[in-house]
């Protein structure tokens, strides 16, 4: 096991760099989605239906731009590079099981969660929709409930990430020799 971190972490400097840009991705989509999890939709929970509608649909919007997508799609591409040029170090297998996370919430992004928010944007201006209870009734518990599960999955990739980057980035010169396992007999440690 220490003949493969060793190995992993001589001559993967770009790996390294692909590895770490996608942990800070990572984390970044992980806390995103955390954050709707516990402060965004709790705090909507208390609006009126009217209002609901109208801020959900305003951050639908507002979402959508250059460095929310940098951070979406980022975590997914560099992810997948890095598994790519970890793919034959004891390594893989940590940058695979993120990168099958991730994927997962991409899914469930884009085949749940922006589905949802395509059909609150079709039921148009929320002061003219006649019942906008059922508006928000059809879409809430869905998208929170699956919001929860895609921010269990992202914060599941992150820490998977971390690992693989705490095993990829160790300096053996900081290590102190006794620690090192061929400094000799384990008595002495």
């Amino acid at each position: 096991m220490t003949q493969n971190r060793v190995t992993a972490r001589q001559g993967h400097g770009s790996a390294r760099v692909v590895l770490g840009i996608a942990t800070v991705a990572m984390g970044l989509m992980a806390g995103t989605f955390y954050a709707f999890a516990c402060a965004v939709m709790p705090a909507l929970a208390r609006s009126g239906d009217r209002v609901y509608v109208e801020v959900m649909q305003n951050i639908n919007d507002v979402i959508q731009n250059p460095v929310f997508f940098a951070g979406f799609f980022g975590a997914l591409v560099l992810t997948a590079i890095a598994a790519w040029q970890l793919r034959r170090t004891s390594l893989r297998w940590w940058v695979w099981a993120a990168l099958l996370a991730y994927a997962a919430a991409f899914l469930l992004t884009s085949g749940v969660n922006v589905p949802l928010n395509n059909d609150l944007a079709d039921a148009g201006d929320p002061a003219k929709i006649a019942d906008p209870a059922a508006v928000r009734e059809r879409f809430e518990d869905a998208w929170v409930a699956w919001n929860v599960v895609r921010a269990v999955l992202c914060t599941a990739a992150s820490a998977l990430l971390v690992r693989a980057l705490m095993l990829l980035g160790g300096d053996r010169a900081a290590q102190p020799a006794y620690l090192d396992p061929a400094a000799g007999s384990t008595a002495s440690r």
